[in-house]
């Protein structure tokens, strides 16, 4: 059994002995594509309401609203006069401009075309559409896109206190499909070989199926407490990636945790650290589909939301400096994504031409 890591006295490890890229120890036997597409398949047909992640949930005040095309339905969401999120048909009832390029001023959608103004109810033929503010992430429920018994909520995975945590959200699109996207978060094996500059020293505990070195009841009794999945992440105790991996700063500094990879619906995956410095941070990352590219490729939007917290008594601190810390946030998600999406475009591009292994 691997050491669990634990916080000590310091954040940050000075690694003694770094292992260069190329002699770390080769991860492709573990990452069989079998068992990738098994825990794949198994997220697909969880349920998800018919919802789907738009966005960053909008700010109070004003300006333009969130817009996206999910699944080739414009959408268009924003915040009334009271403050709670409305949304609807991204299309004006008038004569179909684009509301996404409309003001909000005082709570009301103002289309920019002709002035029409729509504050979140019933208007000339314009229904609302269910929506979902979790604080982090705003969701529209698209029941004639989903097609399957929709919900009240969408399926929250548990995350920490949002006043205790510092919150970013980054969003990012590919020409791909949500399953591409979620098929690279199932697989951790690929952190350190095709991240370097982000992983090192990664191993995979146990997944799903004995994908580990030491098989999943190891993990259990490792994890155990605090890494139990929370009663949002839906995925269950046998269907965990756990994972040691360092976090690298600089070419020595690193940060090492233990992880737990679930899914807990079709098109989200999440990241928790469950040992080591910041447990019970969260990432989730999500998979939108919107509109066919010019081409007619699918393309995904991936809204990757980090949660990251800290028993640290400096830790209110540095929240204090989120507007600084947050576009750093943002690029550090931004350049693994860019390195992934490459990867899920690829895939999908094997896929069509029915060349994938496995």
């Amino acid at each position: 059994m691997t050491p669990v890591p634990r916080q000590g006295r310091y954040p940050l490890r000075l690694r003694r002995r770094p292992v260069p890229w190329r002699q770390q120890p080769p991860t492709w036997r573990a990452a069989r594509p079998a068992l990738i597409a098994a825990a794949l398949e198994r997220a697909r047909a969880r349920p998800s309401g018919n919802w789907y992640v738009v966005g960053a949930t909008p700010g109070t005040t004003g300006g333009r609203p969130l817009s996206r095309t999910v699944a080739g339905v414009e959408v268009v969401l924003w915040r009334d006069a009271g403050g709670r999120l409305v949304g609807g048909p991204g299309a004006c009832p008038h004569l179909g401009a684009p509301l996404a390029d409309s003001p909000v001023r005082c709570g009301t959608l103002v289309c920019h075309w002709h002035g029409l103004a729509l504050d979140g109810g019933a208007f000339a033929g314009w229904e609302p559409l269910p929506v979902y503010d979790d604080g982090v992430l705003a969701w529209v429920r698209l029941d004639a896109v989903g097609g399957e018994a929709p919900t009240r909520a969408p399926v929250l995975p548990a995350r920490p206190p949002l006043p205790a945590a510092l919150a970013s959200v980054w969003s990012g699109v590919g020409v791909c499909d949500p399953e591409d996207v979620i098929a690279n978060r199932l697989d951790p094996w690929h952190g350190a070989w095709f991240h370097p500059y982000s992983f090192a020293d990664l191993t995979v505990v146990s997944a799903p199926g004995g994908g580990g070195p030491e098989g999943i009841e190891g993990a259990r009794g490792a994890v155990g407490g605090e890494g139990e999945a929370g009663p949002g992440d839906g995925a269950g105790d046998d269907d965990r990636f756990v994972v040691d991996v360092s976090f690298r700063l600089t070419g020595r500094l690193v940060v090492p945790v233990r992880a737990e990879f679930t899914a807990p619906g079709p098109r989200t995956v999440v990241m928790r650290i469950t040992h080591g410095e910041g447990a019970g941070s969260v990432v989730e990352s999500h998979a939108t589909p919107l509109a066919p590219d010019d081409r007619g490729r699918p393309r995904t939007a991936v809204v990757e939301a980090v949660l990251a917290v800290s028993g640290r008594p400096g830790f209110p601190a540095v929240r204090r400096l989120a507007p600084v810390l947050r576009p750093l946030m943002r690029a550090a998600a931004g350049r693994l994504w860019r390195d992934d999406l490459a990867y899920a475009e690829r895939r999908r591009l094997l896929r069509e031409r029915g060349t994938f292994p496995g």
